[in-house]
């Protein structure tokens, strides 16, 4: 198995950034997916971006343009650069370890989430 630990939520104003940042506690060797998946109140828990194992990105319409995912294989991290933050963008934000096959085999194939942090955007 494998756990993801959150970091770098907080508050900010209108405009501002935050970086969030996801630690896995092993890396995973092979086809996978890293990602983040944001959730507001009351909503359903929506795709933001991901980044494959092997450095493809892809983003969600809404936040094209103003976030930035990036991953550091040797530390089993994925990042979230959000600038230029509208009010909703306030959720939770989820990291998401999608794995499809592990080569060593000791990790089963399938997502793997992380505890959330919140991100509030207030004007």
């Amino acid at each position: 198995q494998v756990q993801l630990v959150e970091s770098g939520g907080g508050f900010v104003q209108v405009g501002g950034s935050l970086r969030l940042s996801c630690e896995a506690s092993r890396n995973v060797f092979g086809l996978n997916l890293m990602g983040w998946y944001h959730q507001a109140p009351g909503k359903q828990r929506e795709l933001v971006a991901t980044v494959t194992s092997g450095g493809r990105s892809d983003y969600a319409e809404f936040v094209k343009g103003r976030f930035t995912i990036s991953r550091d294989n040797a530390k089993n991290t994925v990042y979230l650069q959000m600038n230029s933050l509208k009010s909703e963008d306030t959720a939770v934000y989820y990291c998401n370890l999608h794995v499809i096959h592990d080569l060593n085999g000791e990790i089963p194939a399938g997502d793997y989430w992380g505890q959330g942090t919140q991100v509030t955007v207030s004007s």
